[in-house]
Formats: structure tokens, C-alpha cells, sequence
């Protein structure tokens, strides 16, 4: 269940965003996208789950174009997509329970009763049991970033899309988020794909990286490799932007092995 990207373009006007992008994300895995802010890595996310449109390229979820299929097949796809938002984008309006069962009642025909002990289910996995009856207003950044993982495994997806999970968390809470991607992921087999720019993840969680630079494909690997990508344009990434110290990387790097 893997989803191949090729020859990706996006531009909006006279900026060219994403400039013939070519990647495969491997089922079971979590394929990571990094880069700068303006990089064109959350453009490329959105192509990929149908919020944008490429101007060229095909996406492939399984040898299945994406892009050029009858609507019937995208949306066949669609309901096999869990995605959590970069600012969990829950509804306000609605309970913690009432947010993760409304993908349930748009896509299923289960009675209350189902949706009830499948919604249980969710939020027990991400250690959230008994918030049903709180409010997003009610409830921590991290809360908000479980409910939206609980919301976004409730179809059972095959496909896991996290944009910038830990943006605005404090390091422990990002711990917490990045450990139930990666269980989640090894649990469901799901092909994740993660937008982040943040390097603890990288050393954390990934197993396969790309990292985009100015809208191409500037380098690929894993996090074993990435230390001696030879590629500057990483380096200063990894080493400057983020403020990693190599012998912390490396020290991780060791433990992971």
C-alpha cells in the first residue's frame, strides 16, 4: 500500500512551488517530508490528499492514479485517508466524542451503539480515555493533537497524513505525539507520511526522509544516512536551522540502531 509521486508541479502564478518531485512512500513506514518553511513541502501534502490539484505529474495510491481517476475511485480513496491537521482542526461546536465519530457518520452506515465503542476505542488508543464529553476549548494542545489522531484512525485508514504534529508543543508533549505516530503506524501497517521541520522527529520516528529545497527533491534517505548526505543546503538544516548539535544526533543515532 504504497503511494508514489512522480513528476510533481505546482505553481501559483509566476512562483514555481513544487519543480518535478519523485518519491515513493512505503507502507508500514514513517516517510517523512522536510524542509524550510516555504520549502513547498505542505504544498506537496495537499496535492497528494486531494486538497490541491498538480498542474502536472500523476500520485499513484496503489499503481492508481489519483489525480486522473473517475471521481467514484477518488472518493473510494478518500475514505481510506485518515489525516491530522497542523492545528488538529476540530470543531469547536462539538464534543471530543462528537469530533472523532463524524468521520464514522459521513462514511459508514453503523448504528450509534457501533459508533459509540469504535469512537471508545480510538480515544483509548491515544490515552484518552473518558474525555468524550469535553470541549476543544477545554482541553490542552496535546489533547487536541490525540483527539485529531483518534479522529484520523477511525476508519481504520491505510493512508496516515501528519502535517507539523508538533507544532506549538513543549518537547515532552511532541514525545508523546511523535511515539503514537510511530505505534500507530507499526499497528495499522499504514503508509504515514509526516510534514515536520523539526529534527527531533527525524531522529525519533523516521524511517525514510525527503528533503525538499526550493521545490525540488534535494535529497532522500534514512536518518542513519542523513549526517553524510554531503548535500549543504541538509547540513544547514539539520545542523544551523534547527540547532542540533551533531554529537546529540549522533548519540541518538547510536541508541536506534
Amino acid at each position: 500500500m504504497s503511494i508514489e509521486v512522480r513528476n510533481i508541479r505546482k505553481s501559483f502564478g509566476s512562483k514555481d512551488v513544487l519543480k518535478g518531485i519523485d518519491f515513493t512512500f512505503e507502507r508500514g513506514k514513517v516517510n517523512m517530508i522536510i524542509g524550510a518553511s516555504g520549502s513547498g513541502k505542505s504544498v506537496m501534502l495537499k496535492c497528494i490528499v486531494g486538497l490541491m490539484k498538480p498542474d502536472e505529474g500523476e500520485i499513484l495510491y496503489e499503481g492508481k492514479d489519483f489525480v486522473g481517476s473517475p471521481i467514484t475511485e477518488i472518493r473510494q480513496i478518500r475514505r481510506e485517508v485518515g489525516m491530522l491537521f497542523q492545528y488538529s482542526a476540530l470543531w469547536d461546536s462539538l464534543t471530543v466524542e462528537e469530533n472523532v465519530a463524524f468521520p464514522l457518520r459521513m462514511f459508514t452506515d453503523w448504528n450509534k451503539h457501533q459508533i459509540r465503542d469504535r469512537v471508545n476505542w480510538c480515544l483509548d488508543r491515544v490515552n484518552l480515555k473518558d474525555a468524550n464529553a469535553a470541549f476543544p476549548a477545554e482541553i490542552s494542545g496535546g489533547m487536541k493533537k490525540r483527539v485529531g489522531l483518534a479522529r484520523a484512525i477511525a476508519l481504520n485508514p491505510k493512508y496516515l497524513f501528519v502535517d507539523e504534529p508538533n507544532s506549538g508543543l513543549d518537547p515532552l508533549t511532541a514525545s508523546v505525539i511523535d511515539q503514537l505516530i510511530q505505534e500507530l503506524t507499526t499497528e495499522f501497517q499504514t503508509t504515514t507520511v509526516v510534514v515536520s521541520h523539526d529534527m527531533n522527529s527525524v531522529v525519533n520516528i523516521s524511517d525514510k526522509i525527503m528533503f525538499v529545497f526550493n521545490g525540488e527533491k534535494a535529497w532522500e534517505g534514512d536518518k542513519r544516512q542523513i549526517l553524510r548526505s554531503g548535500n549543504p543546503d541538509l547540513d544547514k538544516f539539520v545542523f544551523v536551522s534547527d540547532l542540533i548539535r551533531r554529537d546529540i544526533y549522533d548519540e541518538k543515532d547510536t541508541k536506534n540502531r
